[in-house]
């Protein structure tokens, strides 16, 4: 059927002028997105660089989800995905569990998919460890180091396996202050560097640090040779103005080593925390597929990705049109799923109820309420039927069924659905409403005497 026109043409053209008047060139691609114009306007947002670097530690993470039992072809699949989807970094699991032969399979997989993704390997604690992942082809190890002093003993986990045992863990080398736990990560950094390795120190708890303790830690350990220092918030403590106070702080004491950090979304601003920190200057923001991580998570790869590509123009490499497909196989891969209306990626994060008003507003514009192109992240519109759909929504999503019907039948098909809907406390499902159609349509048929169709 043709739905009666709301509006003419010349209504329609007058309504995309008075649209075009308020949109500016990188705020608004057609097909693409329409962001405010003040995203890009310099004054407004601030310094922010043509591109940015965005580390994956989706594989690292996930081993923090209670309850994750993914098989190694499984990882390995995903890890294909990860990097087909236009990731540059990838943090792999740790060593634990993993001869050298997995270590080398990683490799493998990580680029036959792109030779230019950097691999990273985590959690090292010795200098075998090193050479383990520099005999494995890796590019770069993590060396994490605990933001405290003697307090950092708290993550020692040999200290808890020898008090289990009966076993006496203090010693003459144990660390006792701040110096101590930075003498132990000299060490492992000086010796990846002499293994051709870059050497990424992950400063852990950095909503602990204090002025002393930084100065300190990033003298000592660019001293080392660390080529990298990446700020670890695990507690999520950290605002997103604070992290770009700390960003800029550390490159002021480091202007010739990068800057990295690791958020968390303790309180929804991980992607907030990323933005700040780059502006700062920050070269390289450290996230995962969905969020995975234990407690709150990490800032999310897509949302952060999109916020970069679409607020600010910032290139980030990601093949956006992958990223909702990457988030639905990381939910296959944990068992861990998202919310309905996550950010960019979720099953309905494009879905802005049934009304007449909404669902027919893309007819003028596809950019109005959604401010982007669900295809360009992999997603897709989506157009319910609820009890305050009109006869517009209900006749497009009839003509999509392959229901052919006149403007008299659509009231009453809408007359009946809502009663139903009423009394059942439920939304009807597409079936629902094609079978209410063909009721509507086989009444009108029988009522007329000729048998034709009114």
């Amino acid at each position: 059927m043709d739905k009666p026109a709301v509006f003419t043409d010349e209504e329609i053209a007058r309504f995309r002028a008075e649209l075009a008047a308020t949109r500016a060139p990188g705020a608004y691609e057609p097909g693409r997105w329409s962001v405010s114009p003040l995203n890009r306007r310099p004054e407004v947002r601030g310094p922010m660089p043509g591109s940015v670097r965005l580390r994956d530690a989706t594989l690292r993470s996930v081993e923090t989800l209670p309850g994750v039992v993914a098989s190694t072809e499984a990882k390995e699949a995903y890890l294909r995905r990860l990097v087909g989807a236009g990731v540059r970094e990838v943090v792999t699991a740790g060593l634990a569990g993993r001869d050298d032969k997995a270590l080398r399979t990683e490799i493998e997989v990580i680029k036959g998919e792109n030779t230019d993704c950097r691999a990273v390997l985590p959690l090292l604690r010795t200098t075998q460890d090193i050479d383990r992942a520099a005999d494995a082809g890796y590019d770069a190890v993590q060396i994490w180091v605990q933001g405290l002093g003697e307090a950092s003993l708290i993550y020692n986990p040999a200290i808890y396996q020898k008090a289990w045992r009966g076993e006496e863990w203090r010693a003459p080398d144990t660390p006792r202050g701040r110096a101590d736990v930075l003498a132990r990560a000299v060490a492992l950094i000086r010796h990846a560097r002499s293994r051709g390795l870059d050497a990424i120190v992950p400063m852990l708890m950095v909503s602990y640090l204090t002025e002393e303790v930084l100065q300190e830690s990033v003298a000592v350990l660019t001293e080392a040779g660390a080529t990298e220092l990446t700020l670890f918030d695990g507690p999520g403590a950290m605002s997103p103005e604070a992290y770009g106070h700390l960003v800029a702080r550390t490159r002021e004491l480091a202007p010739g080593v990068q800057v990295g950090l690791h958020p968390h979304n303790t309180f929804g601003l991980a992607v907030g925390c990323a933005v700040a920190a780059v502006r700062a200057g920050a070269d390289v923001v450290e996230l995962s597929v969905n969020g995975y991580c234990g407690g709150p998570g990490n800032a999310d790869l897509a949302a952060t990705a999109m916020a970069f590509e679409t607020l600010y123009g910032v290139s980030t490499g990601i093949r956006t049109e992958r990223l909702t497909e990457l988030a639905r196989a990381g939910e296959a891969l944990t068992g861990y799923h998202l919310a309905w209306n996550h950010p960019v990626t979720g099953t309905s994060a494009f879905s802005w109820g049934g009304m007449d008003l909404i669902t027919q507003e893309t007819a003028v514009d596809p950019l109005l309420h959604n401010c982007l192109e669900p295809t360009l992240v992999g997603n897709a519109r989506k157009v319910p039927f609820t009890p305050d759909s009109g006869p517009y929504t209900l006749a497009d999503k009839l003509a999509a069924l392959g229901v052919d019907t006149t403007t008299g039948q659509v009231d009453e098909v809408l007359r009946r659905a809502r009663a139903v809907m009423a009394r059942e406390g439920r939304l009807l499902t597409d079936a629902d409403l094609a079978s209410l159609a063909s009721e509507v349509a086989d009444e009108a048929t029988a009522s007329d005497g000729t048998g034709t169709q009114r």
